[in-house]
């Protein structure tokens, strides 16, 4: 057979397959139904990683409670890379991780937990590791056989590379590998990946990275970092592209690396009305009660999870104050109140002075002809919405209300 009819036919053979749905070619289901929850390596770490951290966090997890309260993986980045074996296999670095990564999995495994790990569509990441481009489906394998759970796949070193087209090689590498992984997709945006990675991945990064701030701006060279009310403000427009399965993130969540405990509260607050993934950053080993208090409560992760699956809208933006709804699965809604200035500042808010209406979800609260019960998700405050409601918010920090009702009719 010559070499154009070769061709021919493994253009068949493609297309054919093309035709018939490639049944295989799809990511894996049943994964992340509510945004993901876990913790990754790099904000604290970065390249200062080696099992005995990944193994030391996996016991954090677990003693702190943050299992307990929905954190499942723990998500190796950057650095954890060797070099590819004479068969182009990848090998973990031996002298960070001399044990293997099968047998990390396995502790991690032996924990609850589950483990991830990093890769990029690149020939290298953003370290200048070995990245996957051309070793996708090996990569995959590998990754089965260790016993990972989870990819997230970063875009660094990718020049005149198609991101929809890298990443589907991707997701259908991890279909094909035998294993179920939970795949993130790290490309910051820039390719408006929420208008078309809904069949691709299970997570999307909207934005450039975090930057350990609650309002800044930060710029070195040819990245950027962003603070947390940047990366809310550039979520305007996508609630409509997020759901159980396919979600818009925003990074990673700062909390306990240095902003304000007021700061910390309300990333952690935005993060969950927006219904994005909530990957801790933080060193778990050493963290402070008050901030496993603030990861770990239960009302606000609540949110966040919950299986409806909406992200919240704003509804009111009155200068510093700005208020986000989200609707909640059995007839519940989520409010949050946001002073974004660095100073304090009062809440007069009349619940009859507006009909609360969300189209996306098409659910709607006159508060005129019902009143619902309200609790603080974090003073555990109560009320009802037939009073107006009075509070003062100090700088940086947010309001966050559970309504269920009706109290009344």
């Amino acid at each position: 057979m010559n070499a154009r009819r070769i061709a021919q036919v493994v253009l068949g053979i493609f297309l054919g397959a093309a035709a018939c749905g490639n049944s295989w070619a799809q990511k894996a289901e049943g994964l992340a139904n509510t945004p993901q929850m876990g913790w990754n390596s790099w904000n604290k770490f970065a390249c200062n990683i080696d099992e005995h951290l990944i193994r030391e966090t996996a016991d954090a997890m677990v003693k702190t409670g943050l299992k307990d309260a929905g954190y499942q993986y723990v998500n190796i980045d950057d650095c954890w890379q060797g070099q590819r074996d004479a068969d182009g296999n990848i090998q973990p670095d031996p002298k960070r991780f001399p044990s293997g990564m099968k047998a990390l999995a396995d502790y991690v495994h032996a924990k609850g937990l589950k483990l991830g790990i990093y890769s990029d569509a690149g020939a290298t990441t953003c370290d200048g590791r070995p990245g996957s481009r051309g070793h996708e489906y090996q990569d995959a394998r590998t990754y089965a056989r260790w016993g990972i759970d989870y990819v997230k796949y970063d875009w660094c070193n990718t020049p005149d590379m198609n991101a929809k087209a890298a990443y589907t090689t991707m997701r259908d590498a991890i279909a094909q590998s035998g294993r179920p992984m939970l795949f993130s997709m790290c490309e910051w945006g820039m390719s408006k990946p929420w208008e078309w990675a809904g069949q691709v991945a299970h997570s999307w990064r909207t934005t450039p990275d975090i930057y350990n701030c609650f309002d800044c701006e930060f710029s070195p060279g040819l990245s950027t970092g962003l603070g947390v009310l940047r990366i809310l403000d550039r979520q305007a427009g996508l609630r409509k592209f997020a759901g159980p399965g396919h979600w818009n993130d925003m990074d990673m969540l700062e909390v306990g690396n240095g902003m304000s405990e007021d700061e910390d509260r309300a990333q952690l607050s935005i993060w969950a009305m927006m219904a994005s993934p909530l990957i801790l950053g933080n060193d778990l080993r050493s963290m402070s009660e008050s901030t496993r208090r603030i990861l770990t409560n239960p009302g606000v992760i609540a949110v966040d999870q919950d299986r409806l699956g909406v992200e919240a809208l704003r509804v009111l933006a009155d200068g510093p104050l700005e208020i986000y709804a989200k609707p909640l699965d059995g007839g519940q809604w989520a409010l949050m109140f946001l002073n974004r200035s660095t100073q304090a500042i009062d809440v007069h808010h009349d619940w009859k002075a507006q009909v609360l209406t969300d189209d996306l979800s098409k659910r709607s609260v006159d508060f005129k002809q019902t009143v619902y019960r309200w609790s603080d998700l974090w003073t555990k405050k109560t009320g009802d919405t037939s009073t107006t409601l009075q509070a003062r918010l100090a700088p940086h920090s947010v309001l966050m209300l559970l309504l269920t009702g009706p109290a009344k009719s």
